[in-house]
């Protein structure tokens, strides 16, 4: 009798066993690939055959609770699978658990508490080597405490609490660098549009802005300085403000708040970069790439977090003592800057 999985017929260890003309414990030696255990040449040999005739495959599940430890490693996310930009994460843990033999489990729970304790559970009936716990953007989070039964890593997230080690954004990096793409071209008077939601992309980068003028013998001016809804409406209704305040430069909180900027400052006649250049953050492809003129802006590192989360889990990297590992946000530069 073969075993129904998914509506298909999955062949049996009896079943190989009766095409061999072996007993099943010679199958189950030879598929497990068993030491010190004689089997003879002829009989291994057909045993092989005969896997490969009815495409037998071994139950994986059944071996990892053997063993006692699997090649799973799982990763949790509210919708950074759903989501362009960000689920980039799940392909950078996915190509460094590949790279290193182990195979990526992924949950996309939105948000739903009772789906992560599902999730959490599955994966550890599993034994999964660890699990990822991720999150779209970038925030403080409470961890669910059954993830204390296994080894976690944070990634695009963190806990107050430090109770578990986090890979996140340099956010106050990736400021800076925005500020610094337009100081380089020579911009003394430079606007910054932030974002009215707290975060640490609105505290870091307003940091790094002010670092970057810091730096450079620049003053601080804080009428430079206001927030915005963090989307393509905010930057349009922050046009009129902008240009009263006699900026060059501006760096807008993310790709969406600068195409919004962009579409208002056309309605006045206005050119980017001739009148107004612009940075935007995130750099989101399908914004960044193909505004005209091409948006400079801050990636999130999203591919290089999930990697990293993968690393760190596997102990293949060290972790500072506070347990916190913040990857770098690089410069893209496109055609939105004038130099002066």
């Amino acid at each position: 009798m073969r075993m129904e999985v998914g509506g298909e017929p999955r062949v049996t260890m009896k079943q190989v066993a009766l095409e061999a003309g072996v007993s099943v414990t010679t199958v189950s030696h030879v598929v497990n690939n068993k030491r010190g255990v004689r089997i003879g040449p002829d009989a291994r040999r057909r045993v092989l055959e005969a896997v490969d005739r009815l495409g037998y495959r071994t139950n994986a599940l059944a071996k990892t609770l053997v063993k006692g430890s699997s090649p799973f490693i799982g990763l949790l996310s509210d919708s950074i699978a759903s989501t362009p930009f960000a689920g980039q994460i799940v392909r950078g843990a996915q190509d460094a658990a590949w790279q290193h033999g182990h195979i990526l489990l992924v949950a996309n729970t939105e948000g739903n508490a009772e789906a992560e304790e599902r999730a959490i559970s599955m994966m550890l009936q599993y034994k999964v080597r660890g699990i990822l716990f991720s999150r779209w953007y970038h925030r403080d989070v409470t961890p669910p405490t059954s993830l204390r039964e296994t080894s976690t890593v944070l990634v695009n997230c963190y806990d107050d609490a430090g109770d578990h080690t986090c890979v996140v954004p340099d956010e106050v990096g990736g400021g800076r660098r925005a500020a610094q793409t337009l100081i380089r071209a020579g911009h003394r008077r430079i606007a910054l549009i932030n974002t009215t939601s707290p975060s640490p992309a609105r505290t870091g980068r307003l940091e790094g802005y002010r670092r970057a003028l810091e730096a450079a013998g620049i003053v601080f001016r804080q009428e430079l300085v206001w927030d915005a809804q963090p989307d393509q409406e905010g930057g349009y209704a922050s046009a009129e403000r902008l240009l009263a305040t006699g900026a060059t430069a501006v760096c807008c909180h993310n790709d969406r708040v600068a195409m919004g900027l962009y579409d208002a400052l056309r309605e006045r006649g206005l050119s980017v970069p001739t009148d107004m250049s612009v940075v935007g953050f995130d750099n989101q492809e399908v914004i960044a790439g193909h505004l005209h003129p091409p948006l400079s802006t801050v990636a999130l590192p999203h591919y290089k977090l999930g990697v990293a989360g993968v690393r760190i889990l596997l102990g293949l990297d060290d972790v500072p003592a506070d347990g916190r590992v913040e990857i770098e946000c690089p410069s893209v530069v496109r055609s939105s800057v004038l130099t002066l």
